[in-house]
Parts: structure tokens; sequence; C-alpha cells
């Protein structure tokens, strides 16, 4: 009963581990999909180009079979004094960093991992084969994990900087346990599949590879890592990185045949040395903390003297701005520009802000004759006169009562070039005959035309008869 009790309770652990690396593994999708998707697109201050995003590193450190979570390995029997052993583990990684808290690493290992099956104060706990120690050799290990950046302390102005990170993944290891006879890892090897002399070796499939049997001298197993680290800023080149990963595998032999119910596990702790690839004039993505650059930028003092004289020039853009916007007699020319100031309001002015002194005849709608008087025009311009619309409005009802037809003749004063103002003047008469169109004649009944500077009705030496030349004759 008590064998039945332990055993139940190591695929209770068990069952811990498989939902870790499930877990672990779901992580690791997320990250390389869909917020690698979503990092690509994120923006950083000033876009990535301008920071240095590639990084090699190299690194070394030790392993133990176990984790800071709770659970012992396949191997090991915690019977006494249960001690392991570190083995060497090292290698290189190779970083993309697509924003300042995400990046994708590739990371390739090699090492040993090594661990006792004994108590050295009282009975040995020996497996199957009577092993007492177990050296597991990883030939190489690789994986793709995603690097999430927790924080960044800056010092002194950023030369130097402590950025912190937390990483889950997913991999490929390559290994071949060792049992040794002797528990100090010597004597005879009561279990090598690579020098085993009958020739089986591990079998040829990818993965799920367990049985003694093949060609290959290590079986392949999937493995998540998981992991905290730091990363001390040396230069704007180099980094310390340290780090601890946990890394859980899908093979009950890590370590040898021994108990089937528990996947194995190790544990790595890691020192190395980072290099930035890229411009040393930019900066590196992986140390970027747009917060504490915001910051310093503002506080430096050559950013807040060029802050300042923009406040000034906006001041003085701003007065100039209120000076030219000026019109003291509300007539629309600002004072500045207003060579009649003081005109009354409601007053029409031209260009200077002068009155407009308009002809006599203008004060009938209609002359004597049957004629409509003229429709007059500003400086350079065919846009028609709010004061011609009803003058406008009783021509288009008399037309279209009687369904007659009407020739407009445009004209324009002196000013500029004889071809300019023959456009001008055609420009005038057709925007009458719009509006009459507008107003429901029939554009067949309208007949426009321009002459230019021809037929003058008073002088254009003078201010006021040139705007009486600025017209559109109407005549049935």
């Amino acid at each position: 009963m008590k064998t039945i009790k332990i055993n139940n309770n190591l695929k209770n652990k068990s069952m811990n581990y498989s939902t870790i690396k499930k877990t672990a593994v779901a992580a690791t999708l997320v990250a390389a999909l869909g917020f690698a998707g979503t990092a690509q697109a994120q923006q950083v201050f000033g876009g990535r180009s301008q920071y240095r995003t590639w990084s090699i590193g190299v690194q070394g450190g030790i392993t133990t079979p176990n984790t800071i979570l709770p659970g012992s390995n396949a191997f090991g029997q915690k019977v006494g004094y249960f001690q392991n052993k570190v083995g060497e583990y090292y290698g290189l990684t190779i970083r993309k960093q697509f924003s300042h808290t995400f990046g994708l690493e590739l990371e390739a290992n090699r090492g040993k991992i090594k661990t006792y099956n004994h108590n050295q104060s009282g009975p040995i706990a020996e497996n199957s084969l009577g092993a007492k120690s177990v050296q597991t050799d990883v030939n190489w290990a690789a994986s793709l994990n995603g690097v999430f950046q927790l924080g960044t302390i800056d010092f002194l102005r950023r030369e130097n900087a402590v950025n912190f990170y937390a990483k889950v993944g997913l991999g490929v290891l390559a290994n071949n346990p060792i049992q040794f006879a002797n528990n100090d890892f010597t004597g005879t090897e009561v279990y090598n599949v690579a020098n085993n002399p009958d020739g089986q070796k591990w079998g040829s499939s990818i993965f799920g590879d367990r049985e003694r049997k093949g060609d290959r001298d290590n079986k392949l197993t999937a493995f998540v890592p998981v992991g905290v680290g730091a990363k001390f800023k040396l230069s704007e080149v180099v980094a310390l990185n340290l780090g601890y990963t946990m890394n859980f595998t899908d093979d009950n032999l890590l370590y040898g045949p021994a108990r089937t119910d528990y996947k194995g596990k190790f544990s790595t702790v890691m020192a190395g040395l980072e290099f930035t690839l890229g411009s040393r004039d930019k900066q590196n993505l992986t140390f970027a903390n747009p917060v504490a650059t915001m910051y310093d930028e503002l506080k430096d003092p050559s950013l807040r003297n060029e802050v300042e004289a923009l406040k000034q020039r906006v001041s003085t853009l701003e007065g100039t701005v209120n000076t030219l916007s000026a019109d003291a007699d509300g007539d629309g020319v600002s004072d500045k520009f207003d060579k009649c100031p003081g005109t009354p309001a409601g007053t029409p002015v031209d260009g200077s802000g002068c009155p407009i002194k308009f002809p006599e005849p203008v004060v009938s709608s209609t002359t004597s004759n049957g004629y409509y008087a003229p429709i007059q025009f500003e400086f350079d311009s065919s846009v028609l006169k709010t004061s011609s619309y009803s003058t406008l409005d009783k021509l288009a009802k008399e037309l279209r009562d009687n369904n007659a037809s009407v020739q407009l003749d445009g004209y324009a004063s002196a000013e500029g070039s004889e071809a300019y103002n023959m456009t001008l003047s055609k420009d005038r008469a057709n925007s009458v005959k719009q509006y009459l169109v507008n107003a429901g004649v029939s554009s067949s009944s309208i007949t426009a035309n321009g002459y230019g500077e021809k037929n003058p009705v008073a002088s254009n030496a003078t201010e006021e008869g040139r705007v009486q030349n600025r017209r559109v004759e109407i005549k049935k």
C-alpha cells in the first residue's frame, strides 16, 4: 500500500510538470506567432531604424537536475540525504529585438547534467541496473525563445543600465544518458547506448525514440525553457548577461532507465557577454527606455533653451498675426493696409479700405429704354456681388414669363494685358449667364460675349471710371 501511495504522488507531480510544459508551449507559440506580428507593427519612438536591433551572445555556466519548483527527477531517489552534482553548460544566442519590450532569440547550447542515486551517509538506492550515478551528455540543444523585457533602470544619463527580462521558448534537445556503477561517475558504464557492445542504438525517428535500436548515438526530445535574468550594460556594444532557466523535457529517460512516470527536467545558471551589432551611433533597442529618454531630454539645458526660444518666436508670431488682423472700422481690410480708416459700418470698400463710388445710373434697376443697368464687379474678379442678385432675379423672372432671350456683354477696366482682360470679361459674362440658368432661364436663350477693354463708359485714368468699366451689360 505504501508503494502505491508513492507512485500516485509521483504521477500527480508528473501531471503538474506536464501542465507547466503545455502552458509554456502555448505561451511560446503566442509570443512567436502573435506577439511578434504585433511587435513588428508597433511604433517605437522615432521608428526602429534609429536603433540597433540585432545581437549575438556567448554564455557558459552550470546545470543541476533540480529546479526551484518542488518534485524530484526520475533517476534521483529521496532516501535520506539526496545530493546532486553540477555539470558544465555553454552555448551562444542570436536575438532580434522588435521593440523595447519584446524580442525573439535563437539559443544553442551543449554540456552535461549529473546526478547521484545514492545516500552517501546511508544505504544505496539503486535502479534495476545497479546504477549509482548518471551523467547525461547534452550533445546539443536548440530553442526559439520569446524574450520579454520587464523593465530597464538607467543610471547617469543612460551611460549605465540594468535590464530585467523573462523568456519562454520551445526547442529540441539531443542527449545520451550514461549510468555508472560507482557513485562518483566512474566505474562500469551499466547503461550507455552510444557504447553499447551489441550495437543497439537509439531509433531513427525524430521524437519519441526511447527504445535502444537504430543508428543514433543520442536521442531527441522536445523541451521548454522558462527563465529570468538581468543584463548589465557595460558599454554601447557589450552587456553582461546573467540568467537562470528551468528546462522541462518530454523525456522519461533523460537520465536513463528509472521511474518512467517522471518527465526529465534540469536547470541552468548562466553568465555571458552579449554584443550588439550595428552602428555605434545608434542606441541599443534592448536598453531603450522611452520614459527616461523623454525625461533626460526635458532636463537637457540645450533643449530647454531651444524650447524657450521657440516659445518666444511663437509669441512674436502671435503678436504679428494680431497686428495684421486688427480692423478697427470693421470694413474687412486690416488697419495696416487700410488707406481710409474710420469707414462707417456697412460701407462697401475696395481692397485699400476706401469707399466705392458707384455711378449714378446704377440707382435704377432699369433704364428708360428698357435696358437693365450694368452688373458691376470688383477689381480682377468675376464673382457676382450680392447686391446684383435682386436685379438678376427680376431679369430671370421676366425672361421666363415672356420666353425672351438676352445678350450679355462683358467688359473690363484697362489694368493688365489686353488678353487677360478679354478672358476676364468673358468670365464675367458667363458668371451672369450661370446665375440666370440656375434661376430657371433656358441656356439657349442667353448669349454671353466678352469684349475686354473695349467700349469704356468712363475714363480708365481714374478709379471712379475704372469701377464703371468693370461691368456686364444686359441687352434684350
